[in-house]
């Protein structure tokens, strides 16, 4: 079989990857359809669209991308695991989601490690803790400190139940032995226009709330990344605060189990360097997406840690969706 070029595998330069050899003719012969479990037109929408030019620019051959919005993100993984062939040419958008829906359910219907092939994890999503600066709080140690002298009083918002913003605000609760009310909606406009009317005492989501903070409506305490963000460089990680967390809801790329490896590592490889290319860099720059690129094994190992995690929460939480 063909073997990767040392500046291909590199990501460097701008030759082709060596292609492999299988069945018919060498991969990619056709479009690959990339399975989006979102409606059009987000972030991610955008993110993965200008990789896919950049890839039929380099290989020859389109990606095909298909929105498969509903079911709480998980259609385009039950596509994968009905309807693919595990021959590289349908692969999908993975988000934790995925990994957390078999301990939601009594009668679940895949594995969440075994059953899909992990391609690449890419990036993630940016959450913080945001407030009214009514609150009077100036940091989260502020906002814990009230919490502890009223026990289940204070509220908290997020994009809903059993999502991974839920999971980390219930775990750093349990860190802090306080409790907190959670109170969930439908997404993160609906939290800002509540918080603004102090209807909940925080936002724990994502950063739909950086206009209302920049203004100064809103305050941010602190966010989840691995790193600051450029655009608010005063507000404290979780890790510098002392919570060793850093919670993005990673994403990335999976494709139906027991593709053939060497189709697996020349898809690693050739979105490893479409991340790579400096237009995308720059989207990346420009809405703070924060880098959370794994191979094909340190993916598949964060999937199967994720689970043991996913599946702590969910019974200590008493989530289900039956």
């Amino acid at each position: 079989m063909a073997q990767f070029s040392r500046r291909a595998a590199l990501g460097i330069g701008a030759s082709l990857l060596a292609a492999p050899a299988l069945g018919q003719g060498r991969f990619p012969n056709r479009p690959i359809r990339f399975l989006i479990p979102w409606a059009p037109g987000g972030l991610l929408d955008g993110f993965m669209r200008l990789q896919n030019e950049l890839f039929l620019q380099e290989y020859g051959q389109s990606i095909i991308i298909e929105n498969r919005p509903g079911a709480r993100g998980t259609l385009a993984a039950q596509q994968l695991l009905t309807q693919a062939r595990p021959d590289g040419y349908t692969i999908a958008h993975h988000h934790l989601s995925v990994i957390r829906h078999p301990f939601l359910t009594r009668r679940p219907t895949w594995d969440p490690v075994n059953d899909f092939t992990y391609i690449m994890q890419q990036t993630g999503f940016i959450f913080g803790h945001v407030v009214h600066p009514a609150s009077g709080w100036n940091g989260l140690k502020d906002m814990f400190a009230e919490a502890r002298q009223k026990p289940g009083q204070l509220t908290y918002g997020t994009s809903g139940i059993a999502t991974s913003n839920h999971l980390a605000m219930e775990e750093l609760c349990e860190k802090e032995n306080v409790e907190m009310i959670h109170v969930p909606y439908r997404g993160t406009s609906e939290n800002i226009t509540a918080l603004l009317a102090r209807q909940i005492d925080c936002i724990a989501n994502s950063n739909s709330w950086a206009p209302n903070v920049e203004s100064g409506q809103l305050r941010l305490l602190a966010v989840w990344t691995r790193e600051r963000l450029s655009a608010f460089p005063n507000a404290p990680t979780l890790r510098e605060l002392g919570y060793d967390m850093v919670v993005t809801s990673p994403y990335g790329i999976t494709g139906p189990k027991g593709m053939d490896p060497e189709i697996t590592e020349f898809l690693h490889q050739a979105f490893k360097k479409t991340q790579h290319h400096p237009l995308v860099q720059e989207y990346m720059k420009k809405h703070d997406l924060p880098d959370e690129y794994l191979g094909p094994a340190d993916y598949t190992k964060f999937a199967r840690e994720r689970a043991v995690y996913e599946e702590r929460m969910v019974r200590r939480l008493k989530l289900s969706i039956d």
